[in-house]
């Protein structure tokens, strides 16, 4: 069967276009995965002249980077949880209340992405000195709870918002309060919106580095502000092993959400008017 060449010439570019985003995205995987593996590789090789499992043995034995990895399987929830606690109660007011500069307050939100990261967390420092808590667990919560809010407001706020009142109305004629509504109506059918914002909450809070370092170190070093010791200081099979291993999250949450992502609950969430 021929294919046209109008058409072909028509599915070109697109293909073209998604064939480089590819190789962009699994690219740099691919390279980390047969570095990770490799026991010598040497130029002009292709491919590794030998593979290896020791460079896996070496991470997990290593103190230091074993603790990195529990310092970041215990800061992620922990700053998720916070964020739900403090970021929700707001984007439901955002989302059900009509107050005084709403919209300029929703816009605000995004104040703590707009600026370079690493001069907000200088000017943070100063105030974390002032109040003692550099180098403290209660630090390193604040400061990557920064990064968690916009994820945790708008978001949540859109799937507040998405839920048709006529629910709530049935169930508040049906006798329910206003909590039990909000319990057994608005909070199921928002779900999805808020399970896809604490994952991007929860990735966001795993993946910081440069705050962490800055008011956790030495103390507290999670496995992205370790990167920088590794790439400096190791291998790079143990840097590509390292790195394979703070990627797990990343992709496996965002797997498990991506129905809802692909489903529109990321996007409905910067639509909010």
């Amino acid at each position: 069967m021929k294919v046209p060449l109008r058409s072909l010439a028509r599915r070109t570019p697109p293909a073209a276009a998604l064939a480089l985003l590819a190789l962009f995205i699994l690219g740099p995987l691919a390279w980390l995965l047969l570095w990770a593996f490799a026991g010598t590789w040497t130029y002009p090789a292709l491919l590794p002249q030998h593979w290896s499992l020791d460079w896996w043995g070496e991470v997990f034995s290593a103190p230091q980077l074993w603790r990195s990895i529990e310092l970041s399987l215990f800061f992620s929830p922990v700053v998720t949880a916070v964020s739900a606690v403090v970021c929700l109660p707001a984007a439901y007011a955002f989302a059900r209340s009509s107050f005084p500069l709403r919209r300029s307050f929703l816009v605000l939100l995004f104040s703590t992405n707009a600026f370079p990261k690493i001069g907000l967390y200088l000017a943070i420092a100063g105030l974390f000195y002032s109040l003692h808590i550099m180098g403290s667990a209660v630090g390193v919560v604040l400061i990557q709870l920064l990064g968690t809010i916009v994820f945790m407001v708008w978001i949540p706020a859109a799937a507040f918002a998405g839920v048709p009142p006529a629910l709530e109305e049935a169930a508040r004629d049906a006798g329910a309060g206003r909590v039990r509504t909000f319990l057994w109506v608005t909070l199921p059918v928002a779900a999805p919106g808020i399970f896809v914002a604490m994952v991007l909450a929860f990735l966001a809070s795993f993946d910081e580095a440069q705050g962490t370092l800055l008011v956790g170190a030495p103390n507290y070093v999670t496995m992205p502000t370790q990167m920088y010791s590794l790439v400096n200081n190791y291998p790079p099979q143990a840097a590509a092993v390292f790195a394979l291993l703070l990627s797990v999250p990343s992709v496996a949450l965002m797997l498990l959400v991506r129905r809802h992502v692909m489903g529109g609950a990321l996007a409905r969430g910067f639509q909010l008017h």
